[in-house]
């Protein structure tokens, strides 16, 4: 036995040699496994996987995060399927579990990201690697320069309207940032009327990039209807908990610096 541990949702995970044949269904952590130096290990991958450019391209794609192909997955004959809590349906990763060790993972704030990353890194063989670029990660986050704070509501989704509650990774993120929730009272990602959010008076609106690709157009109808300065920002910087969070500090501060000077000319 080579390693003997438990996923973040304490089931058991045994692994007889290190993985050479790895599906990842979660986007963020398909890039995390080439930022540890993996690449021919990494067999199968979502279509949403966009990151690294071209693994797409020739790798085979075992569907989305919420429809992974039960086929597909057992044709690749992985070791290893990397899957997420919230990324991933239960379902089908508890029939993916029947025939291939399957690790699950449990993101909600910075330092759960840190410790996946880690925890990921003993799994494929690149501890040290990836305690580096924690360790990387964690002092960026640590830097982020105190700033007045910004009382703001992010979007993920229009028609209905849908935000983030406290409970998420992207909340832990703003927080971080300075800028606070103003839905911090609410939980996962809740449907939100306009009316309602003029009632919690934030000082700015942020349309993300995804899941729901915001536009310009979409922030300019937003603001009129509102009357509350509105930014587009890129969801993958509030969303993405692999090791694209080294790109986050220095986004979130260059961003704060902006909104402090929409929100107060």
């Amino acid at each position: 036995m080579w390693l003997d541990t438990h996923d973040a949702l304490g089931r058991p995970v045994t692994l007889d040699a290190p993985p050479r044949r790895i599906v990842s269904l979660v986007p963020s952590q398909t890039e995390l496994l080439a930022a540890l130096g993996l690449d021919a290990e990494v067999v199968g991958l979502t279509r949403f996987c966009v990151h690294p450019e071209g693994w797409k391209a020739r790798k085979a794609i075992v569907g989305g995060t919420k429809n992974v192909s039960l086929d597909r997955v057992a044709a690749l004959q992985p070791d290893l399927v990397i899957a997420n809590r919230e990324e991933n349906e239960r379902e089908p990763v508890e029939a993916i579990a029947a025939i291939a060790p399957v690790y699950v993972t449990d993101v909600a704030t910075v330092d759960d990201a840190l410790g996946m990353i880690r925890a990921v890194g003993r799994l494929v063989g690149r501890a040290e690697r990836a305690a580096a670029l924690a360790d990387e990660i964690g002092a960026g986050f640590d830097a982020l320069a105190a700033a007045e704070p910004l009382r703001a509501a992010y979007f993920i989704w229009r028609d209905p309207w849908m935000t983030v509650g406290s409970d998420t990774f992207i909340s832990d993120v703003m927080q971080r940032a300075g800028l606070l929730n103003a839905f911090g009272d609410r939980t996962r990602y809740p449907e939100v009327t306009i009316e309602a959010v003029a009632d919690r008076q934030p000082d700015v609106l942020l349309l993300s990039s995804e899941p729901y690709p915001f536009k310009a157009e979409h922030a300019t109808a937003l603001e009129e209807s509102t009357s509350v300065p509105t930014v587009l920002v890129d969801g993958e910087v509030f969303s993405w908990y692999g090791s694209r969070m080294r790109l986050a500090p220095p986004y979130l501060q260059a961003l704060h610096t902006r909104l402090q000077a929409i929100a107060h000319p």
